[in-house]
């Protein structure tokens, strides 16, 4: 063996015009990890070598049968194999023996821990599939001293590595593919393997942390709107939502991957949720401007706002007035007037003659009996404060109907502005399904 060993600075051929075959495989052991910000990807590989020592033949028959050895690598000429996109030391454990036959084909199995540079697209993130190449091939020696081939099949490869990498981390190999070329390089060529090496991202933990929390903050911010507008701040409880909304963003950035190149549309999801929810903030603030309108800027309900809103939105939107309260006059459909066959109210009127009464048509139609009663200084102003009393009530009662005309418009748009609400949100969720279900299909 010892005038082997003295040969390892050269080639072990005979004829140095043939060059040396080297057969290569390799099994994906574990994704370690991968850093969409350098576009760096790590891996541990078990990397697998073949190739022919001439100079190694022996009869195993006067060897006492021996028909293979170990022998230590650093003794034997090895082919300077690399991977081209290699941007780290290696610092994986390194085998130091190699299997040696007795026709002279030599194995070697190396542990690899590659940090390779690989273009990873976050953008369908965390539906998203990366395509990575690992090039094997020699760095000095020309495809006139060594050439490359694949030890086993791409198919082999393939199934090895997604025994091997079932139950390792987030992600799982869809396939491996390869082919071999010849690099050109001015005049000098060499011989390389380029494996495609697809994997696809395991979603469950960032569907279960990032996905659903929001859809729940989402749905809360929907189911808010039941909330009554006139007896409880509605505005205070979407700012309080949206503030928690956004500490849960802060606390979830570490789990979103970003790069210079583009946004995943994960992160243009929760912005637009966020954008919604500050949506349903600004209709619940316009809603509280009208239900609070100043009464002394608007005495009535304006015509238009009584016959747009009031009459053909409430019909569009399905709005049922409450039992107790009839609809505004726009909003009712004609109907045949009812006379009152009632007696009218009656008025106490002091006079100086003597008791009786008359009949006064009241303002809303009816008959009012007027009763002349003696005059009394204190009737009359029992008389005065009956008719002060009775201006302050209907004042109030003018009032309360203003109030609940513009309550019942808040109503409306509040039931419009919900459904327009529902209505996005719908279309929004629909196209986001749509687009990753799209993405799952074509990986």
């Amino acid at each position: 063996m010892q005038a082997v060993f003295d040969r390892k600075p050269f080639r072990p051929a005979v004829n140095l015009s043939n060059p040396t075959i080297t057969n290569i495989s390799f099994t994906l052991y574990a994704v370690l990890g991968v850093n969409e910000k350098t576009q760096i990807l790590t891996t541990f590989l078990w990397l697998r070598l073949y190739w022919h020592h001439e100079f190694l033949v022996w009869d195993p028959d006067k060897c006492d049968g021996v028909t293979r050895i170990s022998l230590p690598v650093k003794q034997l000429w090895s082919p300077d194999i690399i991977v081209y996109e290699f941007v780290d030391d290696d610092v994986s454990q390194a085998c130091p023996y190699v299997y040696v036959n007795h026709t002279g084909h030599i194995r070697w199995d190396r542990m690899l821990r590659l940090v390779s540079a690989c273009n990873l697209e976050i953008f369908s993130f965390p539906f998203d599939v990366q395509n990575c190449t690992f090039t094997f091939g020699s760095y000095m020696h020309t495809i006139r001293d060594v050439r490359v081939s694949p030890a086993l099949t791409f198919e082999e490869m393939s199934g090895n590595s997604k025994r091997y990498l079932e139950a390792s981390g987030e992600w799982e190999v869809v396939v491996i593919l390869g082919e071999a070329s010849i690099l050109r390089f001015g005049i000098d060529e060499w011989d390389i393997i380029t494996f495609w090496v697809v994997i696809k991202r395991r979603p469950v933990l960032y569907v279960v942390n990032l996905l659903i929390p929001s859809s729940f903050l989402m749905l809360i911010d929907i189911l808010s709107f039941y909330l009554p507008p006139h007896s409880v701040d509605r505005a205070s409880f979407k700012m309080t939502l949206i503030l928690g909304y956004t500490v849960f963003l802060l606390i979830m950035n570490d789990l979103l991957p970003s790069t210079a190149n583009g946004t995943p549309i994960i992160g243009i999801y929760f912005s637009v949720c966020l954008a919604l929810m500050v949506i349903s903030l600004l209709e619940t603030v316009i809603i509280t401007n009208v239900l609070h309108h100043n009464s002394m800027k608007y005495r009535e309900v304006p015509r238009w706002v009584r016959v747009v809103i009031l009459k053909h939105i409430a019909n569009l939107i399905c709005y049922r007035w409450p039992e107790e309260v009839p609809p505004p006059p726009e909003a009712q459909e004609d109907k045949p007037d009812r006379s009152d066959g009632g007696s009218g109210p009656w008025i106490i009127q002091p006079g100086v003659n003597a008791p009786g009464s008359a009949q006064h048509p009241a303002s809303n139609g009816g008959p009012v009996a007027v009763v002349t009663v003696p005059a009394v200084p204190e009737l009359q102003q029992i008389c005065q404060d009956l008719g002060e009393l009775r201006a302050h009530l209907s004042s109030l009662q003018k009032e309360s109907e203003r109030q609940d005309q513009w309550c019942h418009v808040g109503y409306v748009l509040d039931f419009l502005l919900f459904r327009i609400y529902l209505l996005l949100i719908s279309c929004y969720a629909m196209v986001i399904i749509c687009m990753w279900c799209i993405w799952i299909s074509q990986s």
